[in-house]
């Protein structure tokens, strides 16, 4: 979750200084300044999280993401997934030449990367 901690430089109108009010209007509807939509990056139809806290209305942006998308993600990066856990039936000596063996075909690969 991201917090956004905002500066407010107040808006200038005729030489007086105003902090940007926002008024409810019919059906309780507000306008979000323009300066408070310009920091967010807010668009029409973003979602915004209603709450109250200390009787402060807080609102922060929120995404949506389809659960079928998000598990299908998963699932995929899962896939990718190997064990490397060590055979149980090894002896600790074979576990130690297998790990060395696999350090020195990383190294290798690696040392073949940087040639040229």
């Amino acid at each position: 979750m991201k917090l956004y901690f905002l500066t407010f430089t107040p808006m200038h109108h005729q030489g007086v200084l105003a902090l940007p009010l926002v008024k409810v209007k019919e059906k309780f509807q507000i306008t979000l300044p323009a300066e408070l939509r310009e920091v967010l990056h807010l668009a029409v139809g973003d979602l915004l999280e209603a709450t109250i806290q200390d009787n402060v209305i807080v609102l922060k942006p929120k995404s949506v993401v389809d659960r079928a998308q998000a598990w299908a993600k998963i699932e995929h990066a899962m896939a990718s997934v190997t064990d490397r856990a060590p055979n149980p039936q090894q002896s600790p000596q074979d576990q130690e030449e297998e790990i060395a063996a696999i350090i020195q075909e990383y190294r290798q690969e690696k040392h073949a990367k940087r040639r040229p």
